[in-house]
């Protein structure tokens, strides 16, 4: 069996860190979880990563990139509204069949809010610019106007919401997200 390098051992890591900061939050997840995931060491762990933060804050930028690639490929050669329906289409279709994408996003957002209450501006920082690379790459597919990218976003979060909250497809409560769906 072929050693992995240390790229591969750092992709390893990003991917045991997503899974238990998303179940745990960056304060419920320890350094040893993620290191006896993917069998390393927390010493050997600290050799990729300067930190816990520095390793919540790359599967956190992770989360972001496979986000804003699934939007890019969803958009590829669509604006307007068909460029909406396809990105909402398509994000609700990850969130429900990968519950561990919609679980980190949760958590970067919960620990942006802990650490500001702690005076740690860096850490939102990091995560708010990539939530801004995210609105971009939505906003130009949507016409570059606000209003849209923003009720987008904001289906977003109820999107998030309802899912999180385990609403199966056919509830009444996802009718606004198909106007053609009879309402219960």
């Amino acid at each position: 069996m072929a050693r992995m390098s240390a790229e591969e051992r750092r992709e390893s890591v990003i991917r045991a860190a997503t899974a238990e900061f998303a179940r745990g939050g960056y304060h419920g997840t320890s350094t040893e979880a993620i290191a006896r995931r993917v069998g390393v060491s927390q010493p050997y762990l600290f050799r990729l990563f300067p930190g816990k933060k520095a390793i919540f804050l790359a599967a956190a930028e992770r989360c972001v990139e496979d986000t804003i690639r699934m939007f890019a490929e969803a958009a590829e050669g669509l604006e307007g509204e068909e460029a909406l329906h396809a990105m909402g289409g398509a994000y609700i279709k990850t969130v429900s069949e990968q519950p561990e994408r919609l679980m980190m996003q949760m958590q970067m957002y919960l620990a942006v809010a802990a650490a500001e209450q702690e005076g740690d501006r860096e850490f939102g920082e990091a995560v708010r610019t990539g939530w801004m690379r995210l609105w971009d790459t939505v906003h130009l597919p949507l016409g570059a106007d606000a209003n849209e990218t923003t009720a987008f976003m904001a289906q977003g979060m109820l999107i998030n919401c309802l899912v999180a909250m385990g609403f199966p497809a056919d509830h009444r409560v996802w009718a606004g997200f198909n106007p053609s769906a009879p309402e219960s």
